[in-house]
């Protein structure tokens, strides 16, 4: 059974001095996989190229999405704030 300092696999769990960057870095993670995926796809169709050609369009995506993301959250919130009525 692992331990509760674990994720899996002995993966120890992030620092909570981290937590704010655990939501951007995970969103922008599994957000740049779908559409480098379906971009991948749609320029090389549904064959063997997509396995050599994914990979790269994914790291790409968000080498550049993640720190787009960290900037950009802050302005997200405050424009929510505006946007939704207060409880």
């Amino acid at each position: 059974m692992e331990s509760s300092n674990t994720i899996f696999l002995g993966i120890p769990k992030v620092p909570a001095r981290y937590k704010r960057l655990v939501p951007p870095f995970l969103i922008s993670l599994f957000m740049t996989c779908v559409v480098s995926l379906i971009s991948t796809i749609k320029s090389t169709g549904f064959s063997s190229e997509i396995i050599q050609h994914w990979p790269l369009a994914w790291l790409i995506s968000w080498l550049i999405a993640f720190p787009v993301l960290l900037f950009v959250l802050p302005m997200v919130g405050r424009l929510t704030g505006k946007i939704v009525a207060a409880e």
